[in-house]
């Protein structure tokens, strides 16, 4: 049964102007594996641009609730790059208050969008 499904899009640009103008805030939207690939390389605007995308729609899924850390949720992905999200924390919290016991995420950018939907499976 879906419980919830959130979507979400943010204009890279304007979220990579964000970024610049407060450098501190990519560590307290982003994880360590979030914010860098594997091989240890920071990761672009345009793939942290669709991670914070994900991280809204995943709230709006959990119907918008005060209180959840961004740093309680991580985007990541499979060897094949199937987006995958993790949960602790305060979101993990809400999921299990609304049942949640499986998400589906799909995370996308092109001509300057980034885009994100979760749905919240129960």
């Amino acid at each position: 049964m879906i419980i919830g499904v959130g979507i979400d899009v943010a204009a890279i640009d304007r979220f990579g102007a964000s970024l610049e103008r407060t450098p501190r805030m990519a560590e307290r939207l982003f994880t360590e594996g979030e914010l860098y690939l594997p091989s240890g390389e920071r990761r672009g605007t345009a793939s942290l641009a669709v991670r914070f995308a994900a991280k809204e729609a995943l709230a709006k899924a959990l119907g918008a609730p005060s209180g959840l850390n961004w740093l309680d949720a991580e985007v990541y992905s499979e060897p094949s790059g199937r987006p995958l999200l993790k949960v602790g924390g305060t979101v993990a919290a809400r999921a299990s208050e609304l049942g949640v016991t499986a998400w589906h995420v799909s995370l996308s950018h092109d001509a300057g969008v980034a885009s994100a939907v979760v749905i919240a499976e129960g």
